[in-house]
C-alpha cells in the first residue's frame, strides 16, 4: 500500500468537513482536528485494514471507495459493507480497544484521512461531540446490520434484489430514474447473501417484467419505482 502522508490541513483537503462525527465542528475547530491527521494514499487493491492488527487508526475515506468484509470458516468473502467518500472504519476499536476482526480494501484509488487513536483520545476530551456522534454511528450500523439478518435469512431473494436497487443513490434523467451499481455485481451477490447467477437470473427477471432496464453494466433504469417497492415489502 501506498504510504505518502502529509498534513491535511488545506481547505480543500478537510475530509473531515464531510464525516458527520466531524461536521457539526466549526471550520476552526475542523482545521484543529485535521491538523492531527495524515492523509493517506491508496490504490485500487490495498490492504486498508487486515483482521487481528495491532493498528490502532480512525480512517476517514476522503476519495474512492472501499470494501469492508470478514473471510468465513471455510475461507469465503463476506460482504460487511461498502463505504465512500465521507464515512470512516476503525471508530469500534477505539471504543472498545478490541483488534479488528474485519479485513478493508480499497476498490479503486484514493485517499483517507488517518487518525492515531491516541489523537483521537485527545479530540474527543476537547469536543464530547465526537464520541457522541461515534456511538451513534455504530448504533446505527447495528440496526443496519439487525434488517440485513433478517434479510438474508428470509428465502426471497427477489425482495432482497429489490430492496438493494431501492437503497441505490438514484438520479431523474429523462423521465426516467437511474442508479449506479457502487460495485461489482459479484460483489452486490455477496452483500445480499445469495449467487451471482442467481442475482443475474433475477435481474433478468426484473428486466423481462419491465420492472427495469439494464443501461450498462453498472447502470440500471428503474421503470416502475411501484412495482420494485412492491416486490421489497413482499
Amino acid at each position: 500500500m501506498s504510504t505518502q502522508v502529509h498534513p491535511a490541513s488545506a481547505r480543500e483537503d478537510l475530509c473531515v468537513s464531510r464525516v458527520p462525527i466531524f461536521k457539526n465542528l466549526s471550520y476552526e475547530d475542523q482545521l484543529k482536528v485535521a491538523s492531527v491527521a495524515n492523509q493517506r494514499q491508496v490504490s485500487r487493491g490495498d490492504t486498508v485494514q487486515a483482521a487481528g492488527s495491532s493498528d490502532a487508526e480512525l480512517m476517514v475515506v476522503h476519495t474512492g471507495t472501499v470494501k469492508v468484509f470478514r473471510i468465513d470458516s471455510e475461507g469465503r468473502e463476506q460482504i460487511l459493507r461498502i463505504i465512500g467518500p465521507g464515512d470512516f472504519l476503525g471508530e469500534s476499536q477505539f471504543l472498545t480497544g478490541r483488534r479488528p476482526t474485519q479485513f478493508a480494501e480499497a476498490l479503486d484509488a484514493g485517499s483517507m484521512c488517518v487518525f492515531r487513536h491516541e489523537d483521537l483520545q485527545t479530540l474527543v476530551e476537547e469536543y464530547p461531540l465526537i464520541g457522541l456522534k461515534m456511538l451513534q454511528d455504530v448504533s446505527q450500523r447495528l440496526e443496519q446490520t439487525e434488517a440485513r439478518l433478517v434479510s438474508v435469512t428470509s428465502d426471497d431473494v427477489a425482495a432482497r434484489v429489490a430492496a438493494y436497487l431501492l437503497s441505490l443513490d438514484s438520479r431523474p434523467t429523462n423521465g426516467e430514474i437511474l442508479v449506479s451499481l457502487p460495485i461489482a455485481k459479484k460483489d452486490i451477490a455477496s452483500v445480499l447473501g445469495t449467487t451471482p447467477e442467481t442475482l443475474s437470473r433475477h435481474l433478468r427477471r426484473l428486466q423481462d417484467q419491465g420492472v427495469i432496464e439494464n443501461r450498462s453494466p453498472r447502470e440500471i433504469a428503474i421503470l416502475d419505482v411501484d412495482a420494485l417497492i412492491a416486490l421489497a415489502e413482499d
